[in-house]
């Protein structure tokens, strides 16, 4: 099947699809509660402007997009993928990823994790894995804890996790596309997750598949039996991890405020270089 690559459906900067294709949109049910339920990520902030994305991941296109605290399933997302002619490109994905085969939309609310120790075998992900890897940019991402005793123990406690250097992580994801009965084109993607590292044990057992920037070509291009040994868990010295408010748990709830610690827990800060890891392409 030949995937392709126009994304004019999409608005620029909503995080939404435009209203030509609202109507062929995959139906998503109430997720407003999804970070305390989900076994996997299913919460993340991206407040990188375009500019500064555009020199970290050396994107020869950058589609305009907005500065979120509290990105959700079902939402267009920014997914970094290689395109044909070798270029490093920017666009806006639904998150939740469509199968090219699939029958029902709805599947995309079931697909917006991958694990990562069966990505390869899954039929939902396993042409994907070895064709159409992406990159999704996060200024870091949310987990919840359950509180283990006292009054409370029921209640789950939100964690903003990030990179202690303080730049732009990358996500491993996967993306497709589909093309609905009515002929318009879906863009999809969904996040790969890994095993929790020591630092996010004691948070949650799972964890976002966080690419080093020296592994993102490959990541982006080479076989897949190439890159299979890149998903593991980062190294926990890597990560920093705080508490925040439970209103990130509502998926309409939005702001900087919702990454600031509790009081009490605020980290340190780390004021990151910004710099290009583009590297040489790969010959197509």
């Amino acid at each position: 099947m030949r995937h392709q690559w126009d994304v004019k459906e999409m608005s620029p900067t909503s995080g939404r699809m435009s209203a030509s294709s609202r109507e062929e949109r995959p139906a998503v049910r109430n997720l407003s509660s999804l970070g305390y339920t989900s076994p996997m990520c299913g919460r993340y902030a991206l407040e990188a402007p375009r500019s500064q994305l555009s020199q970290r991941f050396g994107l020869d296109e950058c589609a305009e997009f907005a500065v979120r605290y509290n990105i959700a399933p079902g939402t267009d997302i920014p997914v970094v993928r290689q395109s044909p002619n070798g270029q490093r490109v920017l666009h806006l994905l639904h998150w939740g990823l469509l199968p090219h085969w699939a029958k029902d939309p709805a599947i995309a609310a079931r697909l917006i994790n991958a694990r990562g120790e069966s990505v390869a075998e899954k039929p939902s992900f396993r042409d994907a894995f070895r064709q159409r890897r992406c990159l999704i940019p996060a200024s870091g991402f949310y987990e919840w804890k359950s509180a283990t005793t006292g009054p409370q123990a029921r209640l789950k406690q939100p964690c903003y996790i990030s990179l202690k250097s303080g730049e732009t992580m990358a996500i491993g994801g996967l993306w497709e596309s589909w093309t609905s009965p009515a002929g318009k084109l879906i863009p999809s993607c969904c996040i790969i997750t890994t095993a929790a590292n020591e630092m996010m044990r004691p948070i949650h057992e799972r964890m976002p598949l966080i690419v080093a920037a020296r592994d993102w070509q490959d990541w982006l291009a080479a076989p897949a039996d190439q890159v299979i040994g890149l998903i593991q868990p980062c190294p926990g010295d890597q990560l920093q991890a705080w508490t925040v408010n439970r209103r990130v748990g509502k998926a309409a709830e939005e702001g900087p405020d919702l990454i600031l610690a509790l009081p009490g827990e605020a980290p340190p800060t780390a004021a990151a270089p910004v710099r290009s890891t583009r590297t040489k392409r790969a010959a197509q």
